[in-house]
C-alpha cells in the first residue's frame, strides 16, 4: 500500500510543470499592455520577427518569460521587459495570452 501511493505522489510529481503557477487573465490583460506595442493588442503581431502570443500554451509562456527575465533566453528588449516582472505577472500574463483565440 506504501508502495503505491509513493508511486502516486511521483507519477503526479513528474507530470506536474514546475513553478507554474495559475494565472488570472483579467490581471494578465492589464499587466499585458506594455507587451501590445510589439505583440499586438490581441497577441497578434504584425512585425515579421515579433510571435503572435494568442493561442500559445501557458506553461510555454510562463517559462518562456522566466528565461528572458534570468537571461537564459536572449533577446535585448524581452530581457529588459521581463526583468520587471514578478512570478505572478509573469503566470497572469501567460494565463491572459492563453485564453486569446490565435485567429
Amino acid at each position: 500500500m506504501q508502495s503505491l501511493v509513493i508511486l502516486s505522489v511521483l507519477v503526479v510529481s513528474l507530470t506536474m510543470p514546475g513553478q507554474l503557477l495559475a494565472g488570472d487573465t483579467a490581471a494578465g490583460k492589464a499587466k499585458a499592455a506594455n507587451c501590445a506595442t510589439c505583440h499586438g493588442k490581441a497577441g497578434i503581431s504584425t512585425g515579421k520577427m515579433t510571435p503572435n502570443l494568442a493561442g500559445q500554451k501557458e506553461g510555454y509562456l510562463q517559462k518562456a518569460l522566466q528565461d528572458f527575465r534570468s537571461g537564459a533566453r536572449k533577446d535585448a528588449m524581452m530581457n529588459t521587459m521581463a526583468k520587471t516582472l514578478s512570478d505572478e505577472d509573469i503566470a497572469n500574463i501567460a494565463a491572459y495570452y492563453a485564453s486569446l483565440s490565435s485567429k
